[in-house]
């Protein structure tokens, strides 16, 4: 089995790596990263064991090279390029998207017809050139063929990912999945950014206050796109939220704050973004997440 990583950053190299014990694995990504990787190899430390895994990476695929899997692992905002770029290999390779946000499937369905939808909520922070510490875990990986339905491909990536040490499930209704985690993005990433906290001090009245209007704005744009979500209401979703999501992954940083302390662009336009995006389509006010987003661009223009 051969699997290829693009876009891959943080996340894509140590799901890479841990493929690299069960299958052939090649990662694209930057150069700083290859040649760590490739001198001193991958160093993943945190809730996922210590290790240091070597596998085969550089900046471009390798020519004419076929590929079983291909995960796109990138920001969402450098998915249709990473597409352009690769199209040759993507068209002949079921593509998985394991990326925040809402848009990314849809982009890469316009290059291949085998789309497979991933969501992983789990903490990973750079710790150094080609060394990545796995920090928190909310909830196994979940894949499934987009927007819906059951899969035998689907199925034997599975099996795949659990045989490398990585928890997973498949998911019949992986878009209400995704539109899951994209509703966890929502209620923490840009305030944990704003604020400069880990999620933990999310949980303090304040913060709860605004969350709550996230999530109420999130979930009628949800019902509006005819998404099926696991909770029945946003009360009900808080409640996990507050209960299960944040206390599990209290001493996270957002992958929004770290892009921002390293003078990077974040995902904001796929995530609250695309709430504000769709419920324009739909004639639905969502001022909250039209501030937080305007809040997490003036930040990034101070980086400027």
């Amino acid at each position: 089995m051969k699997i290829a990583f693009l876009g891959a950053g943080a996340v894509g190299l140590s799901v890479a790596g841990m493929l690299s014990r069960v299958c052939d694995v090649y990662a694209v990504c930057r150069k700083r990263h290859s040649d760590a990787i490739q001198s001193q190899g991958l160093i993943l430390s945190g809730i996922w064991g210590e290790h240091n895994f070597r596998f085969p990476c550089g900046e471009t695929l390798p020519p004419d090279e076929k590929f079983d899997y291909i995960f796109i692992t990138s920001k969402s905002q450098d998915t249709r390029e990473i597409c352009r770029t690769n199209s040759e290999a993507i068209k002949d390779s079921s593509v998985i998207s394991l990326q925040n946000g809402i848009g990314n499937e849809e982009i890469i369905s316009e290059f291949t017809d085998s789309v497979i939808g991933g969501m992983i909520i789990t903490g990973f922070e750079w710790r150094g050139n080609g060394k990545v510490h796995v920090s928190v875990q909310a909830a196994p990986m979940r894949i499934g063929r987009f927007p819906s339905g059951p899969d035998k491909d689907v199925n034997s990536l599975a099996d795949i990912i659990q045989k490398a040490g990585i928890d997973v499930i498949t998911d019949e209704n992986i878009r209400g999945a995704l539109w899951g985690k994209t509703m966890y993005n929502c209620a923490l990433n840009p305030i944990g950014a704003i604020m400069q906290v880990p999620y933990g001090e999310l949980l303090n009245d304040n913060a709860w206050s605004v969350i709550r209007d996230i999530v109420h704005e999130a979930f009628d744009v949800c019902r509006a796109e005819g998404v099926t979500l696991e909770w029945s209401s946003p009360d009900k979703y808080l409640a996990f939220l507050h209960d299960t999501q944040i206390p599990s992954t209290a001493e996270h940083h957002s992958s929004m704050y770290q892009d921002i302390s390293a003078g990077k662009k974040t995902e904001i336009d796929f995530i609250n973004g695309a709430i504000v995006e769709k419920g324009n389509l739909h004639n639905i006010d969502t001022p909250v997440n039209r501030t937080i987003v305007n809040m997490i661009k003036f930040r990034e223009s101070l980086n400027k």
